[in-house]
């Protein structure tokens, strides 16, 4: 676990908030390489899928060659979704680094841990709280501002 892999996941972050999408930033890492990145493009996408973990997972799959993503693990700004979370379990992804907790959709531990779910054929090992002021303070700051532009 590095924090340097967080940082870069923040810069992925600033790229959505730029775009007037929810702050979220995640890479994927194997063997101390970024393989994949992704911040948050649904809502100019018009693509429900299009969140920052699923943009990381294809890109890594096509760096890979394949969609098995074994050895590598994924840095997330947020705690991730149900939807994502579903992902991390289809490709095999050995270890999820999130910043900060999503109390509205965590499958990581907040309302779920589909992550640990030994029902499944695949677990990841989650480590949370990496770097979780700067995550929580991204997400903060940019629905403070969609309020303030709201009134």
């Amino acid at each position: 676990m590095n924090p340097e892999f967080m940082k870069e996941a923040l810069t992925e972050a600033r790229k959505a908030f730029e775009l007037d999408e929810v702050p979220v930033g995640a890479v994927i890492v194997k063997n101390g390489e970024i393989i994949g990145r992704g911040h948050n493009l649904r809502e100019s996408r018009k693509d429900p899928t299009l969140h920052a973990e699923m943009i990381a997972i294809r890109q890594a799959a096509a760096a890979l060659g394949g969609w098995r993503l074994t050895d590598c693990d994924l840095y997330v700004t947020i705690e991730p979704c149900p939807m994502c979370a579903g992902a991390i379990i289809q490709a095999r992804i050995n270890h999820v680094i999130f910043g900060a907790r999503d109390p509205k959709a965590g499958c990581a531990g907040s309302l779920y841990n589909l992550l640990k779910d030994h029902r499944f054929n695949h677990q990841a090992e989650v480590t949370e709280g990496v770097l979780a002021d700067s995550c929580s303070r991204i997400i903060r700051d940019y629905f403070r501002q969609k309020r303030i532009k709201s009134e």
